[in-house]
């Protein structure tokens, strides 16, 4: 039952606001329909307002944004929508909005997708003025908006979908990666690409020498290409190598990352580039789900039985990373070795051993970087024995 001071302080707010409209009416004036427009405002200003929201919907030269507002009554409520020019000077007019917008005692969240590089330049922006921002990855705001009533997908409803997102969920601050980790994870996505494009150029190459009649021409100039990737290649290698030296810390970092079986430098350096050194990441089953290696299962009833896969939801390369280090630490560490010929015996099937190998040897690299401690290959042995001796 509502306190009788509350209901009192209503009564009170209605009197004095309608009084004042009836004071103000000027012969003429159509007053059909204002009292009720004139009682859901006084009703909206007796509920206090717990979040506010900005949600944006990033394209490369556009910023449809919404703002909206969550009550005690937990309602949510699109209040007012805009659109700015993807600029500095249209960001910092966004901001102004926003800020005008909002309640001056109630924090105001801005909440993105991650859509390509887009939205990067907004997240630094909004981040280095101190606002609080979330980033939501594109696969959970498509979701959500499944289970809205909106058929019409538009810019507009894309933010009015970010924005009710923002307002039911609770979401992590996005926190911009270190210098030296941002630097890190564009050396090694250019080597990527570049090991992939040199990767084609070859398999060109083989095809021009396999046809009937090959271009010797063509194949010179292929030559060259793989010649001139090869040479960019080691520069990339060499600037990592340079990066990790004059940094003390991601030195540390890497070497710890590198006594996991199966983990080199260039694999340890992706890990952290892509994780920013694991800052937003709390447990293991949150690191395998970014990347990827969560599995998927459909069961329903008797008739659905779908086979267990991996989502591959998450971070490509993170996932890409892991499938060298996999099979080396199948050779060259028995515990992940028997983790592997257990699997293969139980289902037959290698590629899916390998896979759990995977996530075994990326859960090794964050429990190492976490504890600061060095893998140690008999801590299981002496796990055993020590429980062994106390039984």
């Amino acid at each position: 039952m509502a306190s009788p001071f509350y209901l009192f302080e209503f009564e009170q707010n209605v009197r004095n606001t309608v009084g004042l409209y009836i004071h103000n009416i000027q012969p003429g004036d159509k007053t059909k329909g204002d009292f009720h427009f004139i009682l859901k405002r006084i009703i909206s200003m007796n509920q206090q307002i717990l979040k506010q929201v900005v949600g944006i919907d990033v394209s490369q030269k556009e910023l449809v944004v919404c703002f909206g507002r969550m009550t005690d009554a937990l309602c949510p409520q699109l209040c007012s929508h805009a659109s700015f020019a993807n600029t500095p000077a249209g960001m910092q007019k966004l901001v102004s909005w926003a800020v005008k917008q909002k309640q001056a005692d109630r924090p105001l969240r801005f909440v993105m997708e991650a859509t390509g590089v887009y939205h990067e330049s907004l997240a630094y922006f909004l981040s280095g003025q101190g606002h609080p921002l979330s980033i939501v990855l594109p696969n959970k705001i498509s979701n959500y908006v499944r289970t809205l009533e909106t058929r019409t997908v538009t810019d507009k409803t894309a933010a009015q979908a970010i924005t009710l997102f923002g307002l039911e969920r609770q979401l992590s601050d996005w926190q911009p990666p270190r210098p030296e980790l941002r630097k890190l994870r564009q050396l090694t996505r250019e080597r990527e690409q570049l090991v992939a494009t040199r990767t084609m150029v070859k398999n060109q190459l083989h095809a021009e020498k396999a046809g009937a009649m090959p271009s010797e021409e063509t194949i010179s100039r292929m030559k060259k290409h793989v010649v001139f990737l090869n040479q960019q290649i080691t520069q990339i290698q060499q600037s990592i190598t340079t990066l990790v030296r004059q940094q003390e810390e991601l030195k540390t970092s890497l070497a710890l990352c590198c006594s996991v079986p199966g983990v080199g430098q260039l694999t340890a350096a992706i890990v952290l580039a892509e994780t920013n050194g694991f800052e937003l990441i709390r447990n293991k089953k949150q690191l395998v789900s970014f990347a990827g290696l969560d599995v998927r299962e459909k069961q329903s009833g008797t008739s659905v039985r779908g086979k267990p896969r991996i989502s591959k939801k998450g971070n490509r390369f993170l996932r890409k990373a892991m499938h060298m280090p996999a099979l080396g630490a199948i050779r060259s560490d028995e515990r992940l070795k028997g983790v592997f010929s257990r699997l293969v015996a139980k289902h037959g099937i290698k590629m899916k051993a390998v896979v759990a190998v995977q996530r075994k040897v990326l859960e090794l690299i964050y429990t190492v970087y976490k504890t600061q401690r060095p893998y140690d290959h008999q801590y299981h042995k002496k796990l055993e024995s020590s429980t062994t001796t106390t039984l």
